[in-house]
């Protein structure tokens, strides 16, 4: 269907209205229709309505398919595939990403998870944040105004708060401080291969690129590290970016810094600001820093503690819900 990328949807579908075509209803007390009802979509749609283009084309899913089938995931801790099954199995799942009724094909493709949480970026999902928070005190006001006087009750009872969070994982390998400083090399010597270009010098300034490489493949490949040979690999590939930023300040002493396009430049900031990093880290004998930086192509991801059997931390942006 061709059309704006993203067309705002205002009708959501009423509990009691949900079709299920083998007979029976949906259950009022299940977990994913109590959270479809607590979680803003109506207030967070024009921000995820934004971040597309107003040109023709195909259509997007809505934020609700998109925010929904995420936390989904990250709820029942199964990959993109599986989430899609989950989906297309429970009818409850459905409800919660705003079907009208149950439908027994795939609803999409597992390869639109990874474009979700592209679209759904950190300032979206602080500001999902924002809205849950702020509806759920609207209701416990609602709640205390409505609220009837008991005589028979000393005590108010306002019932259970259960409150559930959960992470929406960025596309990024597992971080490692040596990993970190091996990508900030290799996008430096692109950097200086650029910068060379438009120099006029008739020698290349030295990277020492292979051996570089080789020796972070080396410590790569060891399966059992110890303290000392991660310390030794930390300080060679911080020599490495140390020089390669250096060679760079000189290169723009010469070249205008025009001649680099905007994701260099973005990536010449970031790489200047993980350095700063990793050297105070190294020099501190520390393994954090507030605002540390675990990925260079996005560098607002952070790192959050699950404590799950796979991996005591996820990397990404966090969301909350209140029932």
């Amino acid at each position: 269907m061709e059309g704006d990328l993203y067309k705002k949807r205002i009708a959501y579908p009423e509990f009691v209205d949900f079709y299920l075509p083998f007979g029976g209803r949906l259950r009022a007390d299940n977990r994913w229709v109590q959270m479809s009802r607590i979680i803003p979509w109506k207030e967070i749609e024009p921000r995820y309505a934004n971040s597309f283009s107003k040109k023709k084309g195909r259509r997007a899913k809505s934020v609700r398919v998109a925010l929904g089938a995420l936390i989904i995931k990250e709820k029942l801790n199964v990959t993109d595939e599986e989430t899609i099954m989950q989906i297309q199995e429970n009818p409850y799942l459905q409800y919660f990403l705003g079907f009208e009724s149950y439908q027994e094909d795939p609803i999409f493709e597992a390869s639109l998870m990874v474009y979700f949480r592209k679209r759904l970026g950190s300032e979206i999902i602080a500001e999902v944040n924002e809205l849950i928070a702020k509806k759920f005190v609207e209701k416990k006001q609602s709640k205390k105004s409505d609220k009837k006087d008991d005589s028979d009750d000393d005590q108010d009872n306002e019932g259970q708060l259960i409150l559930d969070a959960t992470c929406i994982p960025q596309d990024i390998r597992f971080p490692t401080d040596v990993g970190l400083l091996d990508d900030a090399r290799k996008k430096l010597e692109g950097i200086i291969d650029t910068l060379y270009a438009e120099s006029g010098l008739k020698k290349k300034p030295r990277t020492y690129r292979i051996r570089a490489r080789n020796q972070y493949l080396t410590f790569a490949r060891g399966r059992r590290r110890t303290r000392q040979q991660i310390r030794k690999a930390t300080r060679q590939q911080l020599q490495y970016v140390r020089r390669n930023l250096k060679t760079v300040k000189e290169l723009i002493k010469t070249v205008p810094m025009s001649t680099l396009s905007r994701k260099e430049y973005k990536d010449l900031l970031v790489i200047q600001k993980a350095y700063d990093q990793q050297m105070y880290l190294y020099r501190e004998h520390k393994h954090s820093i507030r605002g540390k930086i675990v990925s260079l192509s996005q560098p607002h991801v952070r790192p959050i503690a699950r404590g799950k059997a796979r991996g005591a931390y996820e990397f990404g942006a966090k969301i909350s819900a209140a029932i």
